[in-house]
């Protein structure tokens, strides 16, 4: 049987691939598209796909919105940070929660598990998938807004990624791809 080129290349770069290959990390707000592209990402790659919102639901037995609203911002933001502390994985996609770059500390730690990619979306995106979600678990503090986390955590996403990936007119197949395709120039980057 005959392989496509595409099949082709996607074995190569699987099979290029260190086993002691960092991970993928992915960022941006709620709503953004990082668990959709995560999964797609990482059925391109071959690998694993972690979804750290799913980690804190698990880890405290309640929906994200619940959490967050019990905790605060402040403290869902240390919750996060210390669970993403705990992080140690390799050849994974991580998918991570929006809030997750208000802490130093876990930008830090997700640097050290590999490049990070901003899912760079449009506010009037964000707030129609969030709509569509209202459990989805923002951490917000009193009168605060989503499109105002969206102002507050822009600089913040591109302060802290390695690439940038904009997800205006691309499916969350086609940011996978484009995200596969350069990976390895920024992982070369690293080794240099």
């Amino acid at each position: 049987m005959t392989k496509s080129v595409n099949e082709t290349e996607k074995i190569k770069f699987v099979n290029a691939v260190p086993e002691n290959f960092p991970c993928v990390v992915l960022i941006g707000m709620a709503g953004a598209g990082k668990s959709t592209v995560g999964k797609s990402l990482a059925a391109e790659l071959g690998w694993a796909f972690i979804d750290t919102d799913n980690l804190l639901e698990a880890l405290y037995a309640c929906g994200l919105q619940k959490l967050a609203d019990a905790a605060g911002k402040k403290e869902f933001i240390d919750i996060e940070a210390t669970m993403i502390g705990a992080l140690k994985a390799s050849r994974t996609v991580i998918a991570t929660g929006g809030s997750v770059v208000y802490s130093d500390e876990a930008v830090a730690g997700l640097a050290e598990l590999g490049p990070i990619v901003y899912l760079k979306t449009e506010l009037a995106t964000i707030l129609e998938r969030i709509a569509l979600n209202p459990e989805r678990g923002l951490a917000l503090d009193p009168g605060e807004t989503a499109a105002d986390l969206y102002r507050e955590r822009e600089a913040l996403y591109e302060k802290a990624a390695n690439l940038v990936c904009d997800t205006s007119g691309r499916s969350p197949a086609e940011c996978a791809r484009y995200i596969r395709d350069k990976l390895e120039n920024i992982l070369k980057r690293r080794d240099d």
